[in-house]
């Protein structure tokens, strides 16, 4: 079992040392031995990358353990964080939040099911939110005058197709949100709905953009 721990801050007046201490003395009182220690100073606003999300969830695998102090530290929002929670589940990676032991997916606690369940409820609500929202955005650009779909000679590329979402797609990439998952929000705003590929490809150039 490798054992990572994240911390994070947003400012330089955020001490990081805090974290450092109470992540150090939980492993001690615990008997852990901590692989990895991430840390980074950056605001919770950027995107899952440069926070080096990304690549925690790529490092810990099945049976591997994470050890974050609370559970701001991980998302920008609810429905973020609980995106990187159910990602970490899945790959059968178990977290410990420190200062929310009842949240702690360590060793089957049952009681933190029960609160995420309810948490990822309030996390629907706001990704129906979302959706509604950004029909309301494309609603009053198009009321604006602006030309939604794509330019005429474009051909059949769908990147173009999903440029009048691309602020919206870009926001819900900052939330955490994957292509399968932005995918369900957008395509039933769209005339002709689009494959998962097309999703995978825009949001990968729109990954280099960013």
């Amino acid at each position: 079992m490798k054992i990572i721990s994240y911390s994070r801050v947003s400012t330089a007046q955020q001490d990081i040392d805090k974290q450092r201490y109470l992540i150090l003395s939980y492993a001690h009182k615990m008997k852990l031995k901590i692989n990895e220690m991430i840390e980074v100073e950056i605001s919770s606003t950027v995107s899952l990358e440069k926070r080096r999300i990304n690549e925690l969830i790529d490092k810990l695998t099945e049976g591997d353990l994470l050890i974050v102090v609370e559970l701001s530290r991980l998302g920008r929002d609810m429905l973020q964080t609980l995106n990187i929670i159910n990602e970490l589940t899945a790959k059968g990676v178990q977290v410990i939040f420190i200062r929310q032991p009842e949240l702690s997916t360590y060793r089957g606690n049952n009681h933190s099911k029960l609160l995420l369940a309810i948490y990822s409820y309030f996390a629907e609500a706001e990704r129906n939110f979302i959706t509604l929202r950004t029909k309301q955005g494309l609603e009053a650009a198009k009321a604006r005058g602006k030309i939604l779909g794509r330019p005429k000679g474009s051909g059949n590329k769908s990147g173009y197709r999903l440029d009048p979402f691309k602020e919206q797609i870009i926001d819900l990439m900052h939330k955490g949100l994957k292509a399968r998952s932005i995918r369900l929000i957008i395509n039933p705003l769209m005339k002709e709905p689009l494959s998962l590929s097309s999703y995978e490809r825009y949001i990968k150039r729109l990954s280099k953009e960013l």
